[in-house]
Formats: structure tokens, sequence, C-alpha cells
């Protein structure tokens, strides 16, 4: 048996974000499918559709957004029935070519809400562990070519957690990613490969994790999403003050949780201390 770690990002545009992070979830294989059910569930349940009826997926950006919280805030909290018709409207206005009512936006809102908090209720009933590295934004990649070729330490780190997690619970582990580019997951995997070829710790952990990860496409694969909205979370609400991770966090409207599998970096490639 083993784990399948679901891995996304969150700030890698360097933009809005208060950090770069990078991180996911685990799931254990006999945990896979019904999470996947459960949450197929829960998007039924919060919008009445699924969300790639109108060409949308779970996103920790989309449910969480400032304005969501604004819309859900408009009225009471509406009856399940009641919200599920009107937010199935709202997703339903764009095929339609009309602006959505005002009640439509309320039940959007409130029910990305009750999506967002769902999620990290079918993860902690299905046992996923959180893992995540955070680097400040802005933090620059070195213009040398030979360190490019080696795997990031926010990454190092990160394989590290997981491989710590695996050799506790006597299990193996494969990497689950999300696509990006083509160019770009290729350079990834020679970094990748490299580490668990030519370092000592690599060789070692490639005893539990698999070096060789698999792409999926996000709107095809729940976990992934899932994973996307917990990296979210802890880029705008989970902090570690004391390793300098102490940017203004959204704490009236995020929720976070504590998980020994997250840490921070403040730089990518001189040695550890």
């Amino acid at each position: 048996m083993s784990y399948l770690l679901f891995l996304d990002e969150s700030g890698h545009d360097h933009k809005t974000m208060p950090y770069e992070v990078h991180g996911g979830i685990a799931l254990h294989v006999s945990q896979v499918w019904r999470f996947v059910q459960a949450m197929r569930g829960a998007e039924q349940e919060a919008f009445g559709a699924e969300l790639h009826q109108f060409g949308g997926e779970i996103k920790g950006h989309k449910l969480l957004d400032k304005d969501r919280f604004r819309w859900a805030q408009q009225e009471e909290p509406m009856p399940d029935v009641a919200r599920r018709l009107h937010a199935k409207g709202f997703l339903q206005s764009k095929t339609d070519k009309r602006a959505p009512r005002r009640e439509e936006f309320t039940a959007y809102g409130q029910a990305c809400l009750f999506m967002a908090d769902r999620l990290f209720d079918l993860m902690e009933a299905h046992s996923a562990k959180i893992f995540a590295i955070a680097i400040p934004r802005g933090t620059k990649s070195p213009s040398s070519a030979q360190q490019a070729d080696f795997l990031r330490k926010d990454f190092v780190f990160l394989l590290e957690r997981y491989f710590y997690m695996l050799d506790e619970t006597k299990e193996a582990g494969l990497l689950i990613m999300d696509e990006i580019e083509n160019t770009a997951d290729r350079r990834f995997v020679r970094c990748l490969e490299r580490y668990f070829t030519s370092t000592q710790a690599g060789r070692s952990r490639a005893s539990a994790v698999v070096p060789s990860p698999f792409f999926v496409a996000s709107e095809m694969t729940y976990p992934v999403q899932a994973a996307d909205v917990a990296i979210y979370c802890i880029n705008l609400g989970f902090r570690l003050p004391e390793r300098g991770m102490d940017a203004e966090t959204r704490l009236r409207e995020d929720r976070t949780y504590m998980s020994y599998g997250i840490t921070m970096v403040s730089d990518l490639y001189t040695a550890r201390t």
C-alpha cells in the first residue's frame, strides 16, 4: 500500500500573495476514491451542480476571494435548498448571458465558503496530511545554469517531510503534480531525478518516495483541487513568526490549520545551518 501526495502551488506569479507556497495533501490509496466521491458530493451540496459543467473547478482563490465573503454577508445564511438553487442560477447566468441577481450573488458566496469549510472537514475525515513549504514573495533563483540544475531547497524540505511520514508509517509514496507546461515540467523532473540519484539524502529517500512524479490536469483531479485550497489558505492565514513568516493574514476570513508538515524557507540554495 502507499500514499499519494497531490501537489500544487500558490503565489508563484509573485504578484498579490504574500508568499510562494508549494505543497499539498497526502492521502492513503485506500482513501483516495472515497475522498473523491465525498468531494463530488460536497460540491453538489454546496452549488447544486458540479463546477466543471460550467467550465470551472474548485480553487482557493475562487472560493475565498474577498468578494465571496462580501456576497455571502449580504443576507442571512440561506436554507440549503435555496442556496443550491440560486448558486446554480449564478453559474448558469453566464450561459444565459444575463447578470446574476442579488440572491444569486449571495447564494454563490455562501456556497463557496460552505465548500471551503467542508473541504477541510473531508481532509480530516479521510486522514489527509498537509505538507507545505513557503518562501518569501519575489525570491529569485540564481542565474547560474549549474545551480538551476539542482532541486530548490523548498522542494528538498518538502520531500524530507514527506519521507519522514512515509518512514514512520512504513509505506511508499507517489508524487501527483498539477501539470503546468511541458518544458517547465520536464525541467523539474530532471532536477528531481538528479536529487534522487546524485545526493546521499535523495538516494536514501528514494527507498520510500518514488522519484518519478505523475502529472495530471487539476480540473480532472479532485484531490489536486483540494490541495490548491489548502495551499491558498496557508499562504493567506498560516504563519510561523519564529521563522520570519510574519506577513499580514486574513484571520477573520480564512480558517487556518496547524501541521508539522509546514515550514518556511527564507532562501533557496545556501547550505543548511
